[in-house]
């Protein structure tokens, strides 16, 4: 079965310095229908104006993936950890036990556009942990890139039975992903416009993907972007 939510279903919060959306309930939106899928919790699509961010506050046992699409994002955390990430650049934080940080847009003269992605862990009190992953478009084009999993997986360590993928379909083009039995899976459209199991998807859309075998992605605009979570 595949569902769509539309771009437009998403929640939105514009705070002038701030302007979000809200695949799954978050902060002063709440739709009891869409707090998340299965360990999937939260997807916000930020733009941050030039100089401005979020203040230092502090996270707890959850697992946080940041994928920058335009712009440069300052981080700072308790950890030691002071990045600026770029376009294409993935961190990954394991809150654990607690983590304060800071984000802030690294130019003063360009907003800076990217997903912030929860994931509940599959244990809670771990030791706080960070990673950081760049990739580049030839990796992504025409293929599904594994980003994040559990420990032995993909690049990025993530403590949930979860698969992260990045991948861009060109148009006219088709990748795949083979889902085992029991899972489910949440497709998101970064960029551009495709099919998921041959329905459509606009950017910002997403799909929930239940009892398939497979996810089929097809192109319809140039080098869409996408990103999948195979979940347990």
């Amino acid at each position: 079965m595949i569902t769509i939510r539309k771009s437009s279903q998403r929640g939105h919060a514009n705070h002038g310095w701030l302007d979000s959306y809200h695949t799954f309930s978050f902060a002063a939106y709440y739709d009891p229908k869409h707090m998340g899928f299965g360990p999937l919790r939260v997807i916000n699509e930020d733009r941050i104006s030039p100089g401005k961010g979020f203040g230092t506050h502090g996270h707890e046992d959850m697992e946080i993936l940041t994928y920058v699409l335009s712009g440069a994002l300052a981080h700072k955390d308790s950890m030691g950890n002071v990045e600026t990430l770029h376009a294409n650049d993935l961190q990954r934080i394991s809150a654990g036990t607690g983590i304060v940080h800071s984000e802030f847009n690294g130019s003063d003269t360009e907003p800076v556009h990217f997903l912030q992605i929860w994931l509940e862990p599959a244990v809670n009190g771990l030791p706080p942990s960070y990673q950081q992953l760049s990739l580049t478009e030839e990796q992504k084009l025409g293929k599904l890139v594994l980003v994040a999993s559990p420990e032995g997986g993909g690049p990025l360590k993530i403590h949930q039975d979860a698969q992260v993928l990045i991948g861009q379909v060109e148009a006219g083009g088709q990748l795949s992903h083979r889902l085992q039995p029991g899972r489910q899976a949440w497709v998101h459209a970064i960029s551009g416009a495709a099919t998921v199991n041959g329905q459509p998807l606009a950017t910002g859309d997403a799909a929930a993907v239940t009892g398939e075998a497979s996810i089929r992605l097809g192109g319809i605009d140039a080098n869409t972007e996408v990103l999948v979570f195979d979940l347990g």
